[in-house]
C-alpha cells in the first residue's frame, strides 16, 4: 500500500465514522495504536485533510507544559516543542500550520477557521479560558477525534472545568517569558492548571454521552471515537455543576479533621 493508498483508506474510514466533510476537528491522537502506517504521521495528517475537505478546519493540540514548567518558564511559538505525540507534533511543523499563543496550552490549526479558532488565545490568562480554541469549538459547531488514545486525553474538559473551577483546578501563578511569531519577548502570568492529588477521569464522559453525540469506529488497528463539541460541553457541564469531583479521582487521602 502506497503513501496516497493508506491516506484514502484512512480518510474514508474516518468519513464513515462520523468525522463531517467541510466540519472543524480538534483531533486527539496515537500513532502507534494505529498499527503500521505507510508514510507514518504524515499520511495520517493527509488523511485528516481529506476526509475534512478543502471546507473544513483541522486542529491538534500542541501542549508543551511537560517542558514549560514552573522551573523552566520559557515558550517560543516557532520552536517548543509539543509533547501529546508524534502526529501532532508532526503537523506542528508542516507548513502553513498556524499555532496559537499560549506557553502551556497551544493549538496548532490549518484550513478556514483555523485563524479565527486560534488567534485569540494569547488574550487569556488560564490554560483553556474563553479565547482559547477549546472553549471556541462548540461555539463553531466542532467535533473531537479521539484517535487512538481513548476516551481520557480530552484537553477540552480543562476549558468545561474552568467554568465551574472545581477545588483542585488551579495552582499558583506562574510568570512565562514568552517568544511569539515575530521573535519579541514578553513576560506574562498565568494561572496553571493544578491537579494535586486528584487523577483525571475523563473516559467517564463515555457513560454519560449517548450516541449519535459519540459514536464509536475503527482506523485501522485503533478504535476512535468522535464526539460533538457542543453535546460533550452540556452533558460534561451539568455533571461538573452536580458534583465537582465528577471527572477526577481523589488519589491521596484527605487530612483528617482537626
Amino acid at each position: 500500500m502506497t503513501d496516497e493508498q493508506g491516506a484514502a483508506q484512512i480518510a474514508d474510514e474516518l468519513r464513515a465514522g462520523g468525522v463531517r466533510t467541510g466540519g472543524l476537528l480538534l483531533v486527539h491522537s496515537s500513532l502507534r495504536a494505529l498499527g503500521p502506517v505507510p508514510g507514518g504521521a504524515a499520511t495520517v495528517i493527509a488523511a485528516l485533510q481529506q476526509a475534512l475537505g478543502p471546507d473544513g478546519t483541522l486542529l491538534m493540540p500542541a501542549l508543551s507544559y511537560a517542558t514549560v514548567t514552573r522551573e523552566q518558564p520559557y515558550f517560543d511559538l516557532a520552536h517548543t516543542p509539543s509533547n501529546v505525540g508524534l502526529i501532532a507534533e508532526t503537523f506542528r511543523t508542516q507548513r502553513n500550520v498556524l499555532r496559537s499563543l499560549h506557553p502551556t496550552h497551544s493549538v496548532c490549526g490549518i484550513g478556514v477557521a483555523a485563524a479565527a479558532l486560534l488567534g485569540m488565545h494569547g488574550q487569556d490568562t488560564t490554560p483553556c479560558g474563553p479565547h482559547s480554541p477549546f472553549h471556541l469549538l462548540p461555539q463553531h459547531g466542532g467535533q473531537i477525534l479521539m484517535l487512538g488514545c481513548g476516551l481520557a486525553p480530552n484537553t477540552s474538559f480543562h476549558a468545561i472545568e474552568e467554568q465551574v473551577v472545581p477545588p483542585y483546578l488551579f495552582g499558583a501563578p506562574i510568570a512565562y517569558q514568552i517568544v511569539d511569531k515575530e521573535g519579541a519577548h514578553t513576560v506574562k502570568q498565568y494561572l496553571p492548571h493544578n491537579f494535586a492529588g486528584y487523577a483525571q477521569r475523563y473516559e467517564r464522559i463515555g457513560a454519560l454521552l449517548p450516541a449519535p453525540a459519540l459514536r464509536t469506529g475503527r482506523i485501522l488497528a485503533a478504535t476512535m471515537y468522535v464526539m460533538d463539541a457542543t453535546a460533550l460541553w452540556a452533558v460534561a457541564l451539568d455533571a461538573l455543576r452536580r458534583d465537582p469531583l465528577a471527572f477526577v479521582e481523589q488519589i491521596t487521602p484527605q487530612s483528617a479533621p482537626e
